[in-house]
């Protein structure tokens, strides 16, 4: 059974959708691992094409397979604008450790619509062994003082 600590590093992406009209979109992440959700900051004016560079940490137990990111579009009057989102298998990272910088495509009602750019660290949980026997420790030894 996995059991550890998930470290993601949210690089950048590029070929957001703009969504808005008059103004570069300010996008945001936010990133899914099972039960646990974490949020990115805000990319305020930075477009098509944001960088975050963002450390987010993840307690990861057995059965996770995967991590979500789900880009939105900041909007101060109406309400954020989903944008797409990726699915990062975490199977290959669990057997090697760590992942470089790689891009996941980016995908809004089954189209491409951009790629985000992600690296993973696995560190697993030390796992004691519970077979070990008892420690001894020496009894009680009469001195010898004069």
């Amino acid at each position: 059974m996995v059991q550890g600590k998930l470290e993601v590093l949210l690089i950048s992406a590029k070929g957001l959708e703009n969504t808005d009209f008059l103004s570069d979109i300010d996008p945001y992440v936010i990133l899914t691992c099972r039960t646990q959700e974490k949020k990115s900051s805000v990319a305020s004016g930075k477009g098509t094409e944001p960088e975050w560079n963002e450390t987010f940490l993840f307690k990861v137990s057995g059965g996770v397979s995967e991590l979500k990111l789900k880009i939105m579009d900041s909007d101060t009057i109406t309400s954020d604008d989903f944008l797409g989102e990726a699915n990062v298998p975490l199977e290959p990272l669990f057997e090697q450790g760590s992942l470089p910088p790689s891009s996941y495509n980016i995908v809004k009602e089954g189209e491409y619509c951009g790629e985000i750019r992600v690296s993973l660290t696995f560190t697993p949980e030390e796992s004691y062994d519970r077979d070990l026997p008892e420690e001894s420790f020496g009894g009680w030894k009469q001195s010898s003082f004069d």
